[in-house]
């Protein structure tokens, strides 16, 4: 069989897809697989053995991108995407076969209940794979990484004066949009941990900058933009645990096989956790939460988050004997 998988974003949602590619890749051992994605994240999948990469703009390459998929003639598609865009992609391809998320045409192979954010989405993906009979995947994600980057990767590690399994990796950050998301008590936390022997790394991207220098000024080491993807992912696995907001990043360091403790608030942890990491999500119970809102509205205090205090994170880390 020609096999396409399509997963075009957005970055956490790519991310837990690894694993779903990966058990595709042993359900069709011997077949040709083709991954559809968007050009931020094909460099994701540069070190996966024996699958091809295609990658088009999200926005303005509709009839490139479908000119591609109807030339590629498809025996089977999986639209892991299952958005309108993707779905008529699929209804134009010419495939035959074509499993997705939705009840409803362009699919022949689909799960029998409409989704509407009843379970974690990665548990929606493995229904969606057993209506097309695909044994369930395991909720780890996979990020390889070249020897070259993992190289420098353990040389930055060095260069900091950082120990195997005695530091810290922090993401204190969120999308612009999603102010709400910041737990305001990340500095406290950091000068505790420091006080224990374990310095917290600050990591994100440039839109993390100024939070993060900010927090490296009162404790722990600034690594904004420092890493990629899978180089983020090969720094947790060097690290004792990880805590983050509900991010990208927290689903980047659930690859690294590492705790990642993360602070949910304004969205709905039940649907959005780091594979495997349910057990690890922080959290206080207010009315409002979750609310779905980017900025928490003044007169509410940011109680879902302000509310989980530095003290109740350290107990949680001594629970599982990691400080």
């Amino acid at each position: 069989m020609k096999v396409l998988i399509i997963k075009l974003g957005a970055l956490g949602d790519v991310v837990m897809a690894t694993a779903l590619v990966r058990r595709l890749q042993a359900h069709h051992a011997g077949d040709e697989l083709v991954l559809l994605t968007a050009p931020p994240f094909a460099s994701l999948f540069r070190e996966w053995r024996g699958l091809r990469v295609q990658a088009f703009p999200r926005k303005g390459a509709m009839w490139r991108t479908l000119r591609w998929i109807r030339s590629g003639r498809f025996d089977r598609i999986y639209d892991f995407q299952s958005s309108d865009r993707s779905g008529l992609l699929c209804a134009l391809s010419g495939a035959p076969e074509r499993v997705g998320n939705h009840p409803r045409f362009p699919y022949t192979h689909h799960p029998a209940e409409p989704y509407r954010g009843q379970c974690h989405i990665f548990e929606r993906m493995n229904q969606v794979l057993a209506s097309a009979g695909v044994a369930p995947a395991d909720p780890r994600p996979e990020l390889p990484i070249a020897e070259g980057e993992r190289r420098k990767v353990m040389e930055w590690i060095r260069w900091q004066g950082l120990r195997e399994g005695r530091f810290v990796v922090c993401h204190a950050g969120a999308s612009p949009r999603w102010s709400s998301k910041r737990w305001p008590h990340f500095a406290a936390l950091a000068t505790a941990l420091a006080g224990r022997g374990l310095p917290c790394v600050w990591v994100g991207s440039e839109a993390d900058e100024a939070l993060n220098r900010e927090l490296a000024g009162q404790a722990g080491i600034d690594a904004t933009a420092r890493f990629s993807l899978p180089q983020l992912a090969e720094l947790g696995r060097h690290a004792r645990f990880a805590v983050t907001s509900d991010s990208a990043p927290m689903h980047v360091l659930s690859a690294a096989g590492i705790p990642v403790f993360a602070l949910f608030g304004p969205t709905d942890w039940r649907r959005n956790h780091a594979l495997g990491q349910a057990g690890r999500v922080l959290r206080h119970e207010v009315p409002c939460s979750p609310c779905s809102l980017g900025v928490c509205p003044p007169e509410k205090g940011h109680a879902c988050l302000a509310g989980i205090s530095r003290e109740q994170v350290m107990e949680r880390l001594q629970e599982e004997g990691l400080i």
